[in-house]
């Protein structure tokens, strides 16, 4: 560290990997002195990005100007060099999933201990705004009581090309977006225990690892989730859906385009059979508009680069890491359960 400046450097500069390297050059208190990745092509695209590059990642981890390793290789080796990293002092934030084996993050979380150097992984999602908003709606009861959230990112493409559509790198959906939903509804549910999974993996489009998921949670409380990632959908779903006791809300994509319909007068009236079908309905009948009110959706101020402002804090020691060893625990416990549901078809206490 010099002059208060934290010196940051990236292992693996592939997509994610120039994403924390422009984090680096943009956020106050971190610098990025350089960039490392085993393929000899992208050290020449950091050097026409003017980015100073490492020819081994042994030169790297012996830089004593580097303060924070960011690992953003495959996923299968990122135990190998988180661990290399805390050995060489060096705090670091790993790209997830942090591990695809509960074994294997406790022996990171134990080397982390052992050096005193931080330890964490990027949960950036947690500051997405449609994220915010729909935590907002339950801690508020804007909706009263939330009783059923739908999370759900659908996508047209299938798996994008390389590593990740490969089990033996810890490619798939799950390891993927799913690692994103789940820490969302997780750190959205804090501190209420999650009772039992279910889940069902899909191989659409891949037939080695999964393309999609669809995931249904019960938590104390009578809250129930529904956790979904298609990849091979076409036709937008939305985002968020959210069932209050007293209303229900949309969030129909990342732009928060979307709405809150609350009921606004519980008084019985006479309901009036609608045509459905082949038949008639009063259960399923729309209710009276002046029962209820439709209001747009509050949005949530964000900042995109509050994740790095507080990891920079936590290495200075002036704030706790906001994505704790426990956390991540319960995550990787959770993808293992999911896994094991799918694998099993059945129900499984959590």
């Amino acid at each position: 560290m010099e002059n208060g400046i934290l010196g940051g450097a990236v292992i693996g500069y592939g997509g994610m990997g120039n994403f924390h390297s422009k984090k680096m050059q943009s956020v106050d208190g971190i610098e990025l002195i350089g960039v490392y990745d085993i393929d000899p092509a992208r050290h020449e695209i950091a050097k026409e990005r003017g980015i100073n590059y490492y020819n081994s990642r042994e030169e790297l981890l012996a830089d004593s100007r580097i303060d924070l390793v960011v690992v953003a290789t495959p996923n299968d080796v990122h135990k190998e060099i988180v661990i290399d990293s805390l050995r060489a002092g060096k705090n670091v934030l790993c790209e997830k999933p942090v591990t695809m084996k509960s074994e294997d993050l406790e022996d990171m979380i134990a080397v982390s201990k052992e050096t005193g150097k931080l330890f964490t992984v990027h949960q950036n999602r947690r500051w997405d705004e449609d994220y915010l908003i729909a935590k907002r709606i339950f801690e508020k009861k804007t909706v009263g009581n939330v009783f059923r959230f739908e999370s759900k990112v659908h996508g047209s493409h299938g798996i994008p090309e390389g590593w990740r559509g490969e089990k033996a790198h810890g490619g798939g959906m799950l390891l993927d977006w799913g690692v994103h939903l789940l820490d969302q509804m997780l750190t959205m549910m804090s501190p209420r225990k999650l009772l039992s999974v279910y889940a069902s993996l899909t191989n659409i489009t891949n037939d080695e690892c999964d393309d999609g998921f669809y995931a249904t949670f019960k938590f104390e409380g009578g809250i129930e989730w529904l956790v979904e990632v298609v990849t091979n959908n076409f036709i937008e779903m939305p985002r968020w859906y959210i069932l209050g006791e007293n209303g229900s809300a949309v969030i129909k994509n990342w732009d928060c385009d979307g709405e809150v319909v609350k009921v606004i007068n519980w008084e019985k009236y006479d309901v009036v059979p609608v045509p459905a079908g082949a038949g008639l309905t009063k259960t399923m009948a729309p209710r009276n508009s002046d029962t209820v009110k439709s209001v747009t959706l509050e949005r949530v101020e964000v900042d995109q680069k509050a994740f790095y402002k507080n990891l920079i804090a936590a290495i200075n020691g002036k704030e706790p890491i906001e994505v704790t060893h426990e956390q991540l625990r319960l995550s990787v416990k959770l993808i293992e359960t999911i896994f094991k549901s799918a694998e099993q078809n059945t129900v499984i206490k959590f």
